[in-house]
């Protein structure tokens, strides 16, 4: 069974997240509740009826606060179990082993989350560093391929502006996890479409997740690597998303919005070549496909 409603899925964002204290920046709170809800309500009457939430345990992921989202935008709001990047990591990351962390995760996915009904049906964003991959993420990896290989869980992960990306889809393979069921974030940060095709040959998905970021690279690459992707055949593993992380990107403090994908990416992809064929794939059959119950092993 899928998680997912039928209709666009953002397959990376978030609702609450917490970073502030580790990058000492309360911009990197994003606790502002009721702008979010007003422009999810937007994002409804645009056709999205998901959000896949990549807020996970350590960095501010908070079940009645996203429920509350859910209930008054009418968007269902898919929660994420596992660890960020070193960083941020708790203590039980460190403590436990690779065992009881996937034991963790798989409470969370098939009993509850903190003593709720909401179950998650993500693992992610596991992440890696920049440039750099610290035995305990690794850990959370291992703990991750347990987990989801238990529960028929798709993973999402976080590359660090793009890098690792290689490295992490190897490691997938290593473990035999199913690649089909496995999205690897922040591609689109390579700036390379070459890069993301070389993952794309071996059957995993990518986001192309930070749209409307061009501080960190410029839409027209992003739209250059979908392309690139359209051209090569591999229409059926890309996902969209924008990755909302901070208070200055709602719309109301004068950021793009959660909406700038579908008002101002999308005209940008079809300007550029890209079919309303595939584009229709990334909103919304990609993540079925992806969150549905085929898993094929």
């Amino acid at each position: 069974m899928t998680v997912l409603k039928p209709g666009i899925t953002y397959v990376h964002e978030h609702i609450p997240i917490d970073r502030s204290e580790v990058i000492e920046d309360e911009d990197a709170l994003l606790d502002s509740q009721q702008l979010v809800i007003q422009e999810l309500k937007e994002l409804y009457k645009k056709g999205v009826r998901n959000i896949v939430e990549a807020t996970c345990r350590g960095i501010g992921r908070n079940i009645a606060y996203a429920q509350k989202v859910a209930t008054e935008t009418g968007i269902n709001i898919v929660q994420a179990t596992g660890w960020y990047q070193s960083a941020f990591l708790p203590i039980e990351v460190y403590q436990l082993s690779v065992t009881q962390l996937a034991e963790m995760m798989i409470k969370d996915i098939t009993i509850g989350i903190k003593n709720t009904d909401i179950k998650a049906g993500v693992i992610g964003e596991i992440a890696t560093t920049k440039n750099r991959w610290t035995e305990q993420e690794e850990k959370v990896f291992n703990a991750a391929v347990i987990a989801s290989k238990e529960t028929h869980t798709p993973i999402m992960t976080h590359t660090s502006i793009g890098t690792l990306g290689h490295e992490q889809v190897e490691f997938f393979q290593k473990k035999h996890a199913n690649l089909s069921k496995i999205i690897i974030g922040h591609v689109d940060l390579t700036g390379n479409p070459n890069y993301v095709l070389e993952m794309l040959k071996t059957g995993i998905n990518v986001e192309i997740d930070t749209i409307g970021k061009n501080n960190y690279m410029s839409d027209a690459k992003r739209v250059d690597i979908i392309k690139a992707a359209q051209d090569a055949g591999f229409t059926d593993q890309i996902v969209m998303s924008m990755d909302i992380t901070r208070k200055s990107h709602l719309k109301a403090n004068g950021g793009i919005g959660y909406a700038y994908l579908l008002d101002s990416f999308i005209p940008e992809l079809k300007a550029g070549g890209v079919t309303e064929g595939f584009i229709n794939k990334m909103l919304v059959e990609n993540p079925q496909r992806i969150f549905g119950g085929d898993w094929n092993d």
